[in-house]
């Protein structure tokens, strides 16, 4: 069954209502947000609302797994300023497209599964990073509307105390019922505020106007030659980095909220197909958003049609609600976004900070830094992932060791114990007296997997100092490659072959 029936097949344990409201809710705080990295990256406010809207509906349909909401996100479109300033607009087309087309190949060879590469400690870094940088942004509703200055008198204190409100009805309205989500009673109960009592104060329409018509078809202007493609290669593999980057490290976070397993390959291929729509719609692009996300489960969603509801509303809005959402206060969507912020920290990770290894702190420390200071998402991860991967291979290096004992023979044995690789090779090799061992020396490797070309050289040049000496030492388990790269010293090393195992050093 395709997902659009799995929607309207009542045997699915599917809240509508929920959903629907839920949709609505997310759809709220999508608005602002999208117009406003929109303007921050010279484009035009309504290529974030159609961002918006291809992404919401495409991947609420196709994606990896229900409840992940996509838009016009903004770690995506930081990558695009720069090409937006020095070639235009349909450049930006033009790479988010290429960027749909690099995502869909990543997800047909399916190499999503690399996500799982990302310790845990780099994605408390990403999650606390991200959750400083969604709250810090709302600080930016309290300047004038040309951002120049901050808000001072009256219209400070108007949107404090009608920030405070929004955030009061979050936390308390749940304790009352959950049966509506509390971001969407916050935001009606602020604008009824506003429009009953009159109170002057920043709204939606202060931003960017909102209204428009259905997204245009439109083939980027730009000339198809390989000029134009080494002009936008590097913005569009950036983005396409960037956004299935944030993308899965959001989709593994649901899967653990949800206790449910979503799928990496196929979230790709949703991404990939909706970058490329937005590249001939008019679009600027995105990838999931983890703050939409988290609203959305807050609010009790967890099938695939709340996303749908959010896309199809903000499309009714640019094309009839404009002038009512142009009135909604900014204030209710910064008091949202600041919960959203506020749940989206790991507290958990100050917990068991005095239980962790200090690479570990170190690390999560590093990739949230960096993700507030630069606002590069992937750069944070691939940092921090390269950080965990070499703190890693040194520990593991220490654990190599040997059991050495010399039998009623008087052949001497080594049975090696720990994972032989580059970092290990040194230590391996100062296991061994190879001056001082007998005529005959067995080496089992039993409790050893040789793991690359550096464990195998290793071997070699092991065996080669007792061929040299004029010894015969016996290596066991040894894999079939390492067997082969040795046949070179045969007739002094003997390979027991019994019970070698079957494994290849190159295989994946």
């Amino acid at each position: 069954m395709t997902p659009i029936l799995r929607l309207f097949d009542f045997s699915q344990k599917v809240n509508y209502r929920t959903e629907i409201l839920a949709g609505l809710t997310v759809a709220m705080t999508m608005i602002p947000e999208s117009l406003s990295f929109a303007i921050l990256a010279g484009f035009n406010p309504l290529t974030g609302l159609y961002a918006a809207f291809i992404m919401g509906l495409v991947t609420a349909i196709l994606g990896g797994r229900p409840g992940l909401v996509s838009g016009g996100a903004g770690a995506t479109v930081v990558t695009l300023i720069a090409l937006m300033k020095s070639n235009g607009i349909d450049y930006v087309f033009a790479a988010v497209a290429l960027a749909g087309i690099i995502q869909l190949l990543i997800g047909i060879l399916k190499l999503g599964k690399f996500i799982r590469l990302v310790p845990q400690p780099v994605m408390y870094g990403f999650v606390n990073g991200l959750a400083v940088i969604i709250f810090m942004s709302q600080l930016n509703q309290f300047k004038t509307a040309g951002g120049d200055a901050w808000l001072s008198g009256i219209p400070l204190y108007g949107m404090i105390g009608l920030v405070a409100l929004t955030i009061a009805i979050v936390i308390f309205f749940p304790k009352i019922t959950k049966a509506i989500p509390s971001s969407l009673v916050a935001i009606a109960v602020v604008f009824a505020v506003v429009e009953i009592f009159g109170v002057s104060t920043k709204t939606v329409s202060d931003i960017a106007s909102v209204a428009g018509g259905f997204p245009p078809f439109h083939i980027p202007s730009v000339p198809f030659n390989l000029e134009t493609l080494q002009i936008i290669f590097p913005y569009a593999l950036v983005m396409a980095c960037v956004g299935l980057t944030e993308g899965l490290l959001t989709l593994n976070l649901v899967d653990e909220i949800t206790d449910t397993k979503g799928n990496s390959n196929r979230e790709c291929l949703a991404q990939g197909t909706a970058n490329l729509l937005n590249g001939f719609f008019t679009g600027m692009g995105g990838c999931p958003m983890i703050a939409q996300t988290f609203v959305n489960l807050s609010a009790g969603a967890r099938a695939r049609l709340s996303g749908i509801i959010a896309a199809l509303t903000i499309l009714a809005i640019i094309l009839f609600g404009a002038p009512i959402i142009g009135r909604v206060p900014m204030a209710a969507l910064t008091g949202v976004m600041m919960m959203v912020a506020i749940g989206t920290f790991e507290w958990a990770s100050f917990r068991i900070i005095n239980k962790m290894p200090k690479a570990d702190i170190v690390v999560g420390i590093l990739v949230a830094v960096i993700t507030v200071w630069l606002h590069n998402l992937a750069l944070a991860v691939l940092i921090g992932v390269i950080i965990a991967a070499l703190v890693f291979a040194w520990e593991s290096a220490k654990r190599i060791r040997a059991k050495k004992y010399t039998d009623a023979e008087g052949i001497k044995h080594y049975e090696i114990y720990g994972p032989l690789f580059f970092g290990s090779t040194t230590a391996f090799a100062e296991k061994f007296d190879v001056a001082n061992d007998p005529e005959i020396v067995i080496i089992d490797f039993k409790e050893s997997r040789i793991s690359d070309m550096s464990a195998i050289d290793a071997v070699h040049k092991l065996s080669k100092r007792y061929a040299d000496l004029g010894k015969t030492i016996r290596l066991r388990h040894l894999s079939a490659d390492c067997r082969r790269l040795l046949s070179n010293a045969a007739g002094v090393i003997e390979v027991d072959i019994i019970d070698d195992p079957e494994y290849r050093v190159t295989e994946k």
